[in-house]
């Protein structure tokens, strides 16, 4: 067992290069150019399964070289953290190895597949942090300026105690019954469907803005088309259906409600058939002396409601751009928005900056694992007619 040497530069592996690892690398290569971070960032190598489509996006997306076994590629001495970009199947296998060989470890969310698999991943990364080794799971919407302005205020007592939480993730791209089988359709790989893809982030989020952990949940999950056409079969027109159509094994759409460790109620809606909705993560927080409203479709504004504002009270529109403002001050003059890619340098920024410090990155494993409870619970309560479940064990708080 090794442990990363000290160096100027953190050399990074990214295990994957499908979408998350277009958006990883695009974190990757920007943070170092908007940001003054305490060790420079060496793009070392992007692994994928076949060496052609892996050189391909190396050469795209900005690394040195390419790989194709990534076991090969943790062993590595110029290596310093791992990147794992990959469906969650693979996550718990990859992380762990990667945290006992002495890498520090970035994975996509949702953390596991399994509470099984989470449990394993937060006790090997509560190991290595003994070393300095550093763990963290990828809930970049925590690094929208707005959402991050959310959650001070909401600290600063700004809203008072949190009473409500309402949160929904709606898309539409499974709306139409043709749209095809993928491994996001497939259990066995993707662990769940909407509920671990959108409903993982929406958990999340009401923990973070509100510093509070859901201690109990009851849930319901559908899934409203059972069978999608194969990739590479014969689709005919739209309605049509295809040649060869397979089993779809995950929920279409989750739906459930939530307790607040602090005594607050939270519903929660994560539907990829939602039509006309393309990527529409909306929040609203009502508390004692106000409330907290944001839509990642319009992720520069903020709307707060507060009741000092006497007879004139309403949401007021903040637009989140302001050097003051979390992340903002790195980025274009007051005023010129941020898009969805700039999480992800932010992202880069708050990692590299707590490994430079020896300090555990926000958020962690444990948190990744807390949320898969969540997730886990909503699952069983679903099978149990929505029985009410109690989450088990409870972190009691969230970081920040």
């Amino acid at each position: 067992m090794t442990t990363p040497r000290a160096a100027k530069a953190l050399r990074v592996a990214m295990i994957g290069y499908g979408f998350m690892g277009a958006a990883h690398s695009q974190g990757w290569r920007t943070a170092p150019r908007f940001f003054d971070l305490p060790l420079e960032v060496d793009m070392a190598v992007v692994v994928g399964r076949d060496r052609e489509q892996a050189e391909k996006a190396a050469a795209k997306l900005g690394w040195r070289e390419a790989a194709t076994d990534w076991r090969e590629v943790i062993e590595r001495e110029d290596i310093d953290l791992i990147d794992i970009c990959t469906p969650s199947d693979s996550h718990a296998e990859i992380a762990i190895a990667a945290l006992r060989a002495g890498k520090h470890v970035l994975c996509e969310k949702p953390l596991a597949n399994t509470v099984g698999e989470a449990e394993a991943m937060a006790e090997a990364a509560a190991e290595a942090a003994e070393r300095r080794v550093f763990a963290m799971v990828g809930f970049t919407y925590r690094r929208v300026p707005a959402t991050a302005l959310a959650r001070d205020l909401i600290a600063a007592g700004e809203i008072g105690a949190v009473r409500q939480a309402r949160a929904a993730y709606l898309q539409d791209w499974l709306a139409s019954e043709d749209a095809p089988l993928t491994w996001r359709l497939d259990k066995r790989i993707a662990g769940s469907g909407a509920l671990g893809d959108l409903g993982a982030h929406i958990v999340d989020m009401v923990q973070y803005v509100t510093g509070e952990s859901i201690e109990s949940v009851s849930g319901l999950l559908r899934t409203f088309v059972t069978e999608r056409p194969v990739l590479g079969s014969s689709v005919g027109l739209p309605g049509t259906g295809g040649a060869e159509r397979g089993p779809v094994t995950v929920d279409d759409a989750a739906l459930f409600t939530g307790a607040l460790i602090g005594g607050g109620v939270a519903t929660f809606e994560a539907t990829r058939m939602a039509m006309g909705r393309k990527n529409g993560l909306r929040f609203e927080i009502s508390g004692t002396e106000g409330a907290i409203a944001f839509d990642l479709e319009r992720l520069n504004e903020l709307e707060l409601y507060t009741t000092s504002d006497g007879a004139n009270a309403g949401f007021r529109r903040i637009l989140v751009t302001e050097p003051e403002h979390p992340y903002a001050g790195a980025w274009w003059p007051a005023g010129h928005g941020l898009g969805y890619e700039h999480g992800f340098s932010n992202q880069v920024r708050d990692l590299v900056g707590a490994i430079a410090a020896g300090k555990q990155p926000a958020p962690s494993f444990a948190d990744g694992l807390q949320v898969q409870r969540v997730l886990d619970a909503v699952e069983r309560s679903s099978e149990a007619g929505s029985a009410w479940l109690d989450i088990h064990p409870l972190e009691r708080s969230v970081t920040s």
